[in-house]
């Protein structure tokens, strides 16, 4: 099995996406993941080009790398310089890395119009940095830039230009998709012209602007690269850099080659959503292979397949790249789907049982009415309870009202008033907040602390609301999903309204109730006399 060489460059060409800004931390925590998952080089950042990268590369030194090389990454020589001269490459070597990767122009076209210098100068500026780099010891990439453009508008100097690296001694010669525009059908026909071409190991560097920098990557690989350049999550320069989370499965699971062990790949969807949380990016859920409806099925007759043969409606089995399926409930289901669900959660229900045909017509009902329960799994296990007649109520609304306050020269003041009934007593409470939702949580909470003291434990962590209607203006139908959590799990509900506060109550009431069902069913916890103060606060 023929080995690829993974060349992370999240760190350095990732930043440089819109929105993604990483901190010295960030970039080491990373560094760290990337080494234990396998990858061979590490591309910190430019050494000469800002203080921040200069202070990576100072504390990378002190970190226990098993296998992965921190690189820096630079250009080649300035043209009227001499390679000893260069504040840049002096800059590379003064970082103290072992490896060093500089980019040089391969386009004729950029060499005599951004470069402004000869074809000829240029070669020495090539042959010139690879030499002295390689004269300090380093390891030394070198990244053909606009190399298949180069390629296409004059080939014979762009070969030339890799030669000229290959003559100084560069350890790999990687050709780059700079502007993202090569197809897969072109970009493997002149990979496989370069391999003959030259005898130093070839990698490939693409940009994702024609959405086919992980199909180009895979095309580079088939017709000879060994070492393939990207970014955790396809972070990267206007439209991204090729995927690493997507190239990765594809060569090892798909064509054949080996990238890293069988134990790490099961770490890629772990390591995927991870660097989204240190970037502090939203994951999309149709990301491949580690998105959360990678592996999620919605038809009814697609989970009637999966579940005689997953590989029916599945490319690869979820869990070997750590990712896990999913059963959507919604207007599209069937039994198959119910069954699945509740499956997953312990409960027992059969297609002989006659509560299973009434549940599906309930959430078709309940899904045509705005409810959604694909991104909200425990109003959807309450919803199955309540169906088998297995749902604990721990408690009945009695009423509850919200007074909102505001004068020309104050802010806005909120307090909920809930009455609700717990067993045979009614607990009246008030609650302030910085909003409605936030004063009905507070009242809530506290009329039932004295009851579930586990309640002090669960807290609200997420809250969404959509628009259903948007033609109704002010008195559309909201959604509203809520995320809460206890610390140790999260679990997600929804309510559904013309009012946004009912729809809201639905989502919050449906979040304790779920929280409390496996939580011990305890008779009144507290003692008579204290149970006179919450019963007349």
């Amino acid at each position: 099995m023929d080995q690829v060489i993974l060349y992370d460059t999240t760190l350095r060409d990732g930043t440089q996406g819109e929105g993604i800004s990483l901190s010295v931390d960030d970039k080491l925590k990373i560094a760290i993941r990337l080494d234990q998952f396998g990858v061979r080089y590490i591309e910190g950042g430019w050494p000469g080009s800002n203080p921040k990268d200069m202070e990576f590369f100072e504390k990378a030194k002190q970190l226990s790398l098993t296998q992965a090389k921190i690189t820096a990454f630079g250009s080649t020589r300035r043209q009227g310089v001499t390679a000893e001269q260069d504040e840049n490459l002096c800059k590379l070597i003064e970082s103290g890395v072992s490896v060093a990767t500089i980019f040089g122009k391969t386009w004729d076209f950029h060499v005599t119009h951004a470069l402004q210098t000869t074809l000829e100068e240029n070669l020495s500026m090539i042959y010139d940095s690879v030499k002295f780099l390689k004269s300090k010891g380093l390891e030394v990439i070198f990244d053909a830039e606009h190399f298949f453009d180069g390629y296409k508008h004059n080939s014979d100097y762009a070969i030339e230009a890799l030669k000229s690296a290959e003559a100084a001694g560069a350890d790999w010669l990687v050709l780059c998709d700079t502007n993202g525009g090569t197809l897969p059908h072109e970009l493997e026909e002149v990979v496989r012209t370069v391999k003959r071409a030259v005898t130093t190991p070839i990698g490939v560097h693409c940009h994702n602007d024609s959405e086919c920098a992980v199909a180009n990557s895979l095309a580079a690989v088939r017709a000879g690269a060994r070492q393939v350049q990207g970014t955790i999550n396809g972070y990267g320069e206007r439209c991204g850099n090729a995927n690493l989370i997507s190239i990765i499965p594809n060569l090892q699971l798909k064509l054949g080659y080996s990238c890293v062990k069988e134990d790490q790949l099961k770490q890629l969807t772990n390591l995927s959503r991870y660097v989204h949380e240190i970037a502090n990016v939203v994951p999309p859920n149709t990301q491949p292979f580690t998105g959360v409806s990678a592996f999620a099925h919605k038809g009814g007759m697609h989970v009637s397949a999966i579940l005689k043969s997953p590989e029916t409606y599945e490319h690869l089995q979820p869990e070997q790249v750590g990712n896990h399926r999913r059963v959507l409930v919604s207007e599209l289901s069937g039994q198959s789907n119910l069954l699945f669900k509740a499956q997953e959660l312990n409960i027992d229900l059969s297609k002989s049982d006659p509560a299973t045909k009434s549940l599906i017509h309930k959430i078709k009902d309940r899904e045509h009415a705005g409810y959604q329960y694909e991104g909200a799994d425990a109003s959807f296990e309450l919803l199955l309870k309540e169906g088998l007649g297995e749902l604990f109520e721990p408690f009945a609304l009695e009423s509850f009202k919200i007074l909102v306050d505001k004068s020309a020269d104050s802010a806005i003041h909120t307090e909920a008033i809930v009455k609700i009934r717990i067993q045979d007593e009614l607990v009246h409470t008030a609650g302030d907040g910085n909003g409605p939702v936030n004063a009905l949580d507070n009242a809530l909470r506290k009329a039932l602390e004295g009851y579930y003291p586990a309640i002090k434990n669960m807290h609200l962590a997420d809250y969404k609301v959509r628009v259903l209607d948007e033609g109704g203006a002010t008195a559309a139908k909201v959604r509203v999903l809520m995320e809460s959590s206890d610390g140790k799990e999260k679990w997600n509900t929804v309510g559904v309204s013309a009012n946004i506060i009912e729809a809201s109550w639905q989502a919050l009431l449906d979040s304790i109730r779920y929280f409390l069902q496996d939580k011990e069913r305890p008779e009144i916890v507290v003692k008579e006399e204290e149970r006179v103060g919450i019963v007349n606060h």
